[in-house]
């Protein structure tokens, strides 16, 4: 059994990765581009009212839902191997990140700054849902995730592997813009309520923290997470 994923993006980056069973659209719509996909895959579509689609979707559907596989997390090593095979390996390791809009959000933003993958515990973390789906407009096709048992375990696997860990804390005294990221790097992203685990900041390489200088003193996971991937990017890839 599948699960429902809705919104135009999501979906059609789910049918064009092969990953759609079953299609439902609103009775009143009709998307030549994705009826002619669907036709192509042999994909069967079914008409819906605007209340039926409510009824299937816990969100804003945008007037259409599909039934995909499930989402897969990958294994760490698989990941650690596509991850070394770039020029600048970045893997993104997420320490209690519960809300689904974060999750959706990072995965776009390690999409768009070359992140090859997301590492993310068994544990007090937010699964592969049809919420993250939505949010991540399709990078979910994208960035693959591995989930693990022990993220101290973890990290030191990466450590071995070669990997650098790079730990956002807000207490740290380096800025994040001060380090060299061109090695391979995990960068560490706390939950915002919680921040990154005292074990998980021990073990890291590197403890830095974006400056700020208005009155609140955090951002939310998902906005760092951008923040730092995007100096990474720039770091390594100067103009």
């Amino acid at each position: 059994m599948g699960q429902y994923i809705y919104g135009r993006n999501t979906v059609k980056s789910a049918l064009k990765e092969g990953k759609v069973t079953k299609l439902y659209l609103l009775s009143t719509i009709r998307d030549r581009e994705i009826e002619q996909e669907c036709d192509k895959k042999g994909i069967k579509i079914t008409y819906k009212t605007i209340k039926e689609l409510d009824q299937m979707s816990s969100g804003v559907h945008q007037g259409i839902i599909a039934e995909v596989v499930n989402y897969e997390f990958v294994n760490l090593d698989y990941l650690i191997q596509k991850a070394m095979k770039e020029e600048y390996p970045l893997l993104v390791l997420l320490d209690g990140i519960k809300d689904p809009h974060n999750l959706g959000a990072i995965m776009r933003s390690c999409d768009a700054f070359g992140a090859q993958g997301i590492i993310v515990g068994k544990h007090n973390q937010v699964g592969l849902t049809a919420t993250v789906a939505k949010v991540s407009t399709g990078a979910i096709d994208h960035v693959r995730v591995a989930q693990v048992g022990n993220l101290n375990q973890a990290i030191k696997t990466l450590k071995e592997a070669g990997f650098w860990i790079v730990s956002s804390d807000g207490s740290a005294k380096q800025d994040y813009r001060q380090v060299d990221y061109k090695c391979p790097i995990v960068l560490v992203v706390g939950s915002e309520g919680e921040g990154i685990s005292r074990l998980v900041l021990t073990n890291s390489d590197f403890v830095v923290k974006i400056p700020m200088c208005g009155s609140v003193n955090s951002l939310n996971a998902s906005v760092a997470a951008a923040i730092f991937l995007a100096e990474i990017y720039n770091n390594r890839f100067p103009l």
